[in-house]
């Protein structure tokens, strides 16, 4: 870890802060939730909750290993020689990156042998494209991280394409009230996802030392907070609307 600021060091440590009161409170909100909507939604609604559920745990263990990195010495943060944990952050995605691809899938309600071919294929793709990233994310060499990044884009790409080509036919078959929002999940998944590998070349593109390190976590909690916070009140309006329009019992 390099040296930062005692600005910079406040900064990331209030992000991750934020990013647990987030977390956290989508869990709530999604879990209590539940009844609102007919029974064949719940369990992306839960599944959604539990995504938010690691990510708040994860947040937790990330905001402690980053507070023992750094101590003040006369004023000034300086590292402490302990490791900030990068692990942490990337455990969290393997757990959650699949589970949200499942969750949107579910929510469209495909039939069984749809839901389960592409929840597996693409739930693998995700895990595959967190596992390429890592060693890359750990390197201080940049031709390392420019190899490690190519490799995870191969399947990110793959399932931008699943995305917007395997699951656009789909679309037609939804209710007309959910539609929209259904296409809206789609493309805030892309842009919440994209931003990660713009987030992972920041110490490529020239960014070093502290601000490189404030930059990139910042960056990653902004992108959390949209890819499971955000998208988690999308699927849970998402399976209302549907509900609505299938006339489903909800409290049933």
């Amino acid at each position: 870890m390099q040296d930062i600021t005692a600005g910079q060091y406040q900064l990331v440590y209030n992000f991750f802060s934020f990013t647990i009161a987030a977390m956290a409170a989508t869990t709530l909100f999604l879990w209590l939730n539940r009844s609102q909507v007919a029974k064949y939604y719940r369990p992306a609604i839960t599944i959604s909750g539990l995504v938010t559920f690691i990510a708040a745990y994860h947040y937790v263990r990330i905001l402690d290993s980053w507070d023992g990195a750094y101590e003040v010495i006369d004023g000034t943060i300086t590292a402490t020689g302990v490791a900030f944990n990068d692990a942490y952050r990337y455990v969290d995605w393997l757990l959650t990156v699949p589970l949200l691809l499942v969750e949107l899938i579910l929510v469209m309600r495909l039939s069984k042998s749809e839901t389960i071919s592409k929840s597996v294929r693409l739930g693998t793709l995700a895990a595959v494209m967190i596992l390429l990233g890592y060693p890359g994310e750990i390197s201080d060499a940049a031709g390392v991280r420019w190899l490690w990044w190519s490799l995870s884009m191969i399947p990110f790409l793959w399932i931008v394409y699943e995305l917007f080509v395997g699951l656009r036919a789909s679309l037609e078959s939804q209710p007309a009230s959910a539609r929209g929002l259904v296409n809206t999940a789609r493309y805030l998944t892309i842009f919440a996802w994209a931003f990660y590998p713009i987030v992972f070349l920041f110490p490529m593109l020239g960014l070093q030392g502290g601000v490189a390190d404030t930059f990139v976590q910042v960056g990653y909690s902004i992108a959390d907070i949209v890819a499971k916070a955000v998208f988690g009140i999308l699927i849970f309006f998402i399976a209302v609307r549907k509900s609505e329009a299938e006339g489903e019992e909800a409290s049933a």
